[in-house]
């Protein structure tokens, strides 16, 4: 998953950075809004942190002119001020939550990982496919009630392709949520991360679409 944080405090970009790199995302930072105007039209991103008071374009016009473009990536607005008039305008623009500074990471997290449950059609933090159960709260996998313990990367390919699930993805899309830009990596690394996520598992829950790439079945197929 890849989130776009748009904050002009180093220190508060950097907390977040961390916090949201911890819990699995790949992150990137800008501080200037005109920059990130032009970053989440071109890229896909899976979530949004939007700061208010940004200097120059301001988060509320930013978020404005993504919605009037069509940039639907979900939005959680940060900002210092707590009016309630405020935070209506900013749902009203398109926002999908609202949180004041300052704010617990803890809180942050909790609120983006039900904004992707929500925008990927899950109400829960549980996705049941047959007999695989992911937990992505706890960031835990069991199949058939037992548990397999999985390194953050593989977990991050399953769960991503679990929220897509009955859709294939690209290798290119796979690429781009789930490395950083300036991440190093070799052409065949989402085959290889596909490879150890079988092992694990078994071939039967990461299916290939030859020459298009990979899914997973709905829960309802």
């Amino acid at each position: 998953m890849r989130a776009l944080v748009v904050e002009d405090d180093a220190r508060i970009a950097a907390t977040l950075d961390a916090a949201l790199s911890s819990a699995g995302l790949a992150v990137t930072c800008r501080a200037d809004g005109e920059e990130a105007w032009f970053l989440a039209g071109t890229e896909p991103f899976d979530i949004i942190v939007l700061d208010l008071g940004l200097p120059g374009l301001d988060g509320m016009t930013l978020l404005k002119r993504w919605r009037s473009e069509g940039v639907m990536t979900p939005v959680i607005i940060l900002t210092a001020r707590s009016h309630w008039a405020e935070r209506v305008d900013g749902i009203e623009a398109g926002a999908d939550d609202y949180l004041v500074k300052p704010f617990r990471p803890e809180e942050l997290l909790a609120r983006l990982r039900a904004i992707i449950r929500r925008s990927s059609g899950h109400a829960t933090s549980r996705i049941e496919i047959e007999d695989l159960v992911i937990d992505t709260r706890m960031k835990e996998v069991t199949r058939g009630g037992v548990p397999i313990p999985m390194p953050p990367q593989e977990y991050r390919l399953l769960t991503y392709l679990a929220h897509k699930a009955g859709s294939v993805v690209s290798q290119l899309e796979l690429t781009e949520h789930l490395y950083a830009q300036d991440f190093m990596r070799d052409s065949n690394s989402i085959e290889k991360l596909v490879g150890r996520v079988r092992k694990r598992l078994g071939n039967d829950v990461i299916k290939t679409r030859r020459g298009f790439g990979y899914f997973v079945e709905s829960p309802d197929a």
